[in-house]
């Protein structure tokens, strides 16, 4: 069974997510590690991420070298009003 996944990618100040800008993507996989890792492949964060929270459905990965962050949890009806989600 497959499923849908909404990432936000974003910025960070004093190690927290800041949003002075963000980019979110809808992606389809079967877990929500799947989706991180073709996520990863798709930006070439690769070997780059460490996971810093997990609450199970909502996790949060930061960008070794980088000040940026990673929010992953499963997508909902509540996530399509965001207009400029790409599907990957």
């Amino acid at each position: 069974m497959n499923n849908y996944f909404f990432i936000e990618i974003t910025d960070t100040y004093g190690g927290e997510a800041n949003y002075s800008w963000v980019h979110r993507y809808k992606i389809k996989a079967a877990t929500i590690r799947g989706a991180i890792i073709k996520f990863s492949k798709y930006k070439g964060y690769q070997g780059r991420l460490k996971k810093v929270m997990d609450y199970g459905d909502l996790t949060r990965h930061d960008i070794k070298g980088a000040a940026i962050c990673i929010f992953t949890q499963y997508f909902d009806e509540y996530h399509n009003q965001y207009i400029s989600l790409k599907v990957i």
